[in-house]
């Protein structure tokens, strides 16, 4: 094959480097990696917040059922009250017995408020937890929307990229024998992306190795059209002219 044929194609190899190189980029922008710290920590947060939302109901249901138990006592006092003063009771001994159960209600109440005070100490702090943990999340999300604009934009630049580089490479790809071509792109394939490299005086550009002598002397009389391989990693070298 002729030399100008392999540099053409050290020439791909260095478009198909760059276009590892841009997909690499595309995969590990730190903006996507920032996102996923984000959405980690937020599931948590959520995860956080849900448990004491959890804990807060259990104590908000609890001071519902005592308001509710309290308004049934107040109401049951109100209406006794109402009812000794309406002249209906004369006897002082039913009127006494409705004034010890006005006050035993109203001993009962006390003790529902305290209680309901209790639980209102206990749930003010839950309260304050989950308005922490929802501002924590409103700041990630607004954070997170951020990172995804940047992430957008950093793509569509790298596609450009790709883009004006893959037209490049398979315009040179034309030139080159499909049997040659073919044989590269499975090297590369093999051998970490790397298929053809250049010989370097006396080292292969793919694997930095340096050729024992007598097979630098075989390359440097070799016909012009002779394929050859680095005997060390396998890739094609293109001896430089």
């Amino acid at each position: 094959m002729a030399s100008e044929e392999l540099h053409t194609l050290l020439a791909v190899q260095d478009h198909d480097t760059a276009l590892d190189q841009l997909h690499h980029r595309h995969e590990t922008l730190p903006e996507r990696a920032e996102r996923q710290r984000l959405l980690r920590d937020g599931q948590a947060i959520a995860a956080e917040r849900d448990q004491i939302a959890a804990q807060r109901d259990e104590i908000a249901e609890r001071e519902a059922a005592l308001e509710a138990e309290l308004a049934t006592s107040e109401a049951r006092a109100t209406q006794i009250d109402k009812r000794m003063y309406s002249g209906e009771v004369s006897a002082s001994r039913d009127l006494q017995a409705m004034a010890e159960e006005i006050g035993r209600l109203k001993s009962f109440g006390s003790h529902l408020e305290d209680q309901a005070l209790e639980l209102l100490d206990q749930r003010e702090p839950l309260d304050a937890r989950i308005a922490e943990l929802e501002a924590r999340l409103t700041a990630m999300a607004d954070e997170i929307r951020r990172l995804e604009q940047a992430i957008a934009i950093a793509e569509e630049e790298i596609d450009t990229e790709v883009g004006r580089e893959q037209i490049a490479r398979d315009g040179l790809a034309e030139n080159i024998p499909d049997a040659l071509l073919q044989r590269y792109d499975a090297l590369r394939k093999k051998l970490g992306g790397t298929g053809a490299a250049p010989l370097n005086r006396s080292s292969c550009g793919g694997c930095h190795l340096t050729l024992p002598a007598t097979e630098i002397d075989r390359i440097k009389h070799s016909p012009p059209d002779t394929l050859i391989l680095c005997d060390q990693c396998g890739r094609i070298l293109v001896p430089p002219g």
